[in-house]
């Protein structure tokens, strides 16, 4: 999309954010840099494994071909539990470029990432394919990236899941329904999990479900759009990443495209 969308100057809008508890500050900061205010509305909150099965599993991850990543959390949380700069340069592969960044941050030497961040793009890197006879370690939560672990077994591999984290589901407080109501601006929802969408919407009054649904929503993937159309949403735009300054810029740009 157009990064010089104009907005005019007195003009305030919202970037609704269903980012974990806690996690909203990166899309916050985006958000504030195009005249927008965030409202953060948490489906659950993130929560580190800490026990000897999950401890187990990342020693044997380590003896394995490759070993995934599936965001900056699980990342964080396998950090925990063990030193990762003892994995084995070369077999580390992340998602997206924070989840490699935190993964260097925490001592990861040659991490491969996609310049496309999302599934189908690391299932294209060199690292992920031939691998017939492989082991492959996937570092995530439970849900969420099966089409990774799909694929990689489809591809002949051996598949180790190594859950890390979990996600705690939280109910979303009445009293942020409200003030979701009585938003005074134009809205945009931002999505990039649509396990986080799917959990939102059947919480909310049915009335300001209507009302969402014909506003602007920006999703990190096309797969992610064609969710959004699927659960009724009548204008989906896809960002060019699931970054927090990628999803602003195309919320800036759904409400406020550049004059023709």
């Amino acid at each position: 999309m157009n990064s010089r969308a104009h907005v005019p100057a007195d003009t305030a809008w919202y970037l609704i954010s269903l980012r974990p508890s806690g996690q909203h500050d990166g899309l916050r900061r985006a958000a504030a840099r195009h005249g927008a205010r965030t409202v953060a509305v948490s489906p659950w909150r993130l929560q580190a494994r800490d026990d000897a099965a999950t401890r187990d599993q990342l020693l044997q991850a380590q003896a394995c071909d490759r070993l995934v990543f599936t965001s900056p959390a699980a990342a964080n949380a396998a950090a925990r539990l063990m030193p990762l700069g003892q994995l084995k340069a070369g077999s580390l592969v992340a998602v997206g470029q924070g989840t490699a960044r935190t993964l260097v941050r925490h001592g990861a030497a040659a991490v491969q990432a996609p310049a496309r961040m999302d599934s189908e793009g690391l299932l294209a890197l060199p690292a992920m394919a031939g691998l017939e006879g492989k082991r492959v370690a996937l570092v995530t939560a439970p849900g969420g990236r099966g089409m990774i672990a799909a694929q990689v077994q489809a591809r002949g591999a051996q598949l180790l899941r190594v859950d890390v984290y979990e996600r705690v589901p939280l109910q979303v407080p009445s009293s942020l329904w409200s003030r979701l109501q009585a938003l005074d601006a134009p809205a945009v929802l931002a999505v990039s999990s649509g396990e986080a969408l799917e959990r939102v919407l059947p919480q909310m009054p049915p009335a300001l479900r209507r009302r969402w649904q014909e506003q602007p929503v920006v999703a990190a993937s096309a797969r992610l759009a064609e969710l959004a159309t699927t659960l009724g949403f009548a204008h989906a735009y896809v960002a060019a990443g699931p970054l927090p300054g990628q999803l602003a810029a195309a919320a800036r740009d759904a409400l406020f495209p550049s004059p023709a």
